[in-house]
């Protein structure tokens, strides 16, 4: 390797990532601590911008390392042997780093920007958290504890007093009384309602939108409950807005299909093992995900997805809906997550560009999702065996996404991906269910195309087929080919014909830009059975006028940031929502 000259490099290429990773957790945090300050004088703009710029943070810095990484290494940059020298270096450096996972992934990012890596190289890259830690000192509890002898009303008190604002709370008094309330009624409705004796909460604040969350459990015997306390900056001050204390409320929270939270973690371990408590189920890279650690999120999901694939023998099949036109989408029965190659080109009428597609998955990727997108990773040169995939998806994705997939011997190797998790087509939903189920999707299927048009949102293809039903019942929207912003949309009232014959004709009597829309044709993406269909146009015909489109164009243009909460109405304290 070049004896002691050699390991001065390693050490130097070593110490060059090191800092670049040490100014990316200095930055993140930095832009993270903002959030409250943000909450507390109703900066709601300033959190979306905050967001934003977080999100770019880590490609920037990292691309900045890779430049000074190769200047460090000269001519030996691609050297492996100087590379697994550096890495064994680098692991001495981050030994006890209470984000020692993140700052792994961060020399990962760094190798595979340098040795454009297809698949995994096991020499230079952290695998599995392959190598041993020496134990450090706990970095001491992440959340603090609340007995509830006194009573559970105190506790609430005292909970919420640690957890101050610059702003006083509206009510605090009232505020605890109704929380401690709500804990005792559901609590009491468990399987072993024996008394509960502490609550816990983590420190660390998680904010997200307009809103705060206290996120901790309710303790008794060997029984664990849920408990999240969503605040909101009120007119009269910092109130409670409602309580969550079931998995699945939590989980919702906490959904793939929402924004990252801004939480000051400084280690992560510590919160993900506390958020597990509540969610067991939800995948650790979601989690990851929820606290702005995407990055690492992807790492954890494509350990978890190698570790699936060494336990079965499943082979990957079209996913199941209707075949898309710019993607082909892919799953494994088994495994909760689809795969989406982009095709080399697309049948009419579809006009976009493969450009223009990847645009749009990075527009929804840096976009306030408001619980209604799905959030989709993006991956680079994945392998996989041949013969886990069926023939004939094989074959589509060679002939038709032969920019994205190739075979090298017996290996298929994907140049480029999405993946997104797995949802029910709505289309294939509503087939399934009875009437009352297909009513309920059909009126949060109205509901999820206003949540995204109040945040700027325009879904540009509304069949069924593009919408999906999670596990909890909410209907999001997961195809992004044709979706675009609702500032750039122009939309009109079909003008009168002058003639009869005007609407027999085949072509438009009237003029049609790019951007035009004419939202009373949406109709015809509804072919909901007649009760169903007369609910939707109940409670959502506005949809199909103009000037429901033009009020919220103009209220997006005017900076104002519209209330979507992660929970339902009956989880509330009170029926007022602040402005």
């Amino acid at each position: 390797m070049g004896g002691s000259s050699g390991k001065r490099l390693s050490e130097r290429g070593a110490a060059v990532i090191r800092r670049g990773f040490d100014r990316y957790e200095h930055e993140f945090l930095n832009v993270t601590r903002r959030a409250k300050a943000r909450f507390e004088t109703r900066d709601w703009i300033g959190v979306q911008c905050d967001a934003r710029d977080r999100l770019e943070l880590y490609n920037g810095i990292i691309t900045t390392v890779v430049a000074d990484t190769r200047s460090a290494l000269g001519e030996r940059e691609g050297d492996i042997g100087v590379w697994t020298e550096m890495r064994a270096v680098y692991s001495s450096a981050i030994l006890g780093h209470p984000a020692g996972e993140i700052a792994e992934t961060f020399f990962n990012s760094v190798t595979r920007r340098i040795f454009a890596t297809i698949g995994v190289n096991p020499a230079i890259e952290y695998v599995d958290y392959r190598f041993q830690r020496i134990p450090v000192a706990p970095q001491g509890r992440p959340f603090r504890e609340y007995a509830t002898r006194e009573s559970t009303k105190a506790a609430v008190c005292r909970l919420l007093e640690d957890h101050a604002f610059a702003v006083a709370y509206e009510d605090l008094d009232r505020d605890a009384h109704l929380v401690a309330g709500a804990i005792a009624r559901n609590w009491e409705t468990g399987k072993a309602p024996l008394p509960f004796e502490y609550l816990e909460v983590l420190e660390s604040v998680f904010y997200r939108r307009k809103g705060a969350y206290l996120v901790g459990r309710v303790r008794g015997g060997n029984r664990v409950m849920p408990l999240v306390l969503a605040l909101v900056h009120a007119p009269g001050g910092i109130a409670v807005d409602a309580v969550l204390l079931t998995e699945d409320d939590v989980s919702v929270v906490f959904s793939f299909t929402r924004s990252y939270f801004q939480v000051d973690v400084v280690c992560p371990t510590d919160i993900i093992d506390f958020l597990r408590s509540l969610m067991p189920i939800k995948p650790i890279a979601e989690l990851y995900n929820a606290l702005g650690h995407n990055k690492h999120g992807k790492t954890e999901f494509y350990r978890h997805l190698y570790r699936h694939l060494g336990r079965t023998a499943e082979r990957f099949e079209f996913a199941p809906g209707t075949r898309g036109m710019v993607m082909v989408v892919f799953a494994m029965p088994s495994y909760d997550v689809v795969f989406k190659v982009i095709r080399d080109s697309f049948s009419y009428p579809k006009q976009t560009t493969r450009d223009e597609v990847k645009r749009r998955y990075r527009l929804v990727f840096a976009h306030d999702r408001a619980g209604r997108l799905v959030d989709a990773q993006e991956f680079e040169g994945l392998t996989f065996s041949k013969d886990r995939f069926v023939n004939e998806l094989l074959q589509e994705l060679l002939e038709t996404a032969s920019h994205s997939v190739r075979l090298e011997g017996d290996k298929v190797v994907i140049a480029h991906l999405y993946t997104e998790r797995r949802v029910r087509p709505l289309n294939l939903f509503l087939r399934e269910v009875d009437d009352n189920a297909a009513q309920r999707a059909a009126l949060d299927y109205g509901q999820a195309i206003r949540d995204l048009a109040a945040t700027n949102i325009f879904p540009g293809d509304f069949l069924l087929k593009n919408f999906g039903v999670t596990r909890h019942g909410r209907v999001i929207f997961y195809d992004y080919d044709e979706l675009s912003l609702l500032s750039g949309c122009r939309f009109r009232e079909i003008p009168e014909a002058q003639h009869p014959e005007d609407e027999l004709a085949e072509e438009p009597w009237f003029g049609v830009g790019a951007h035009d829309i004419f939202p009373e044709e949406l109709i015809r993406f509804l072919p909901f059975a007649e009760g169903v269909r007369n609910a939707f146009l109940e409670s959502h015909g506005c949809l199909f006028e103009p000037n429901f489109w033009l009020d919220l164009q103009q209220q997006n243009s005017a900076g104002e940031v519209l209330d979507i909460f992660p929970y339902r109405d009956e989880r509330r304290l009170r029926r007022t929502r602040p402005r």
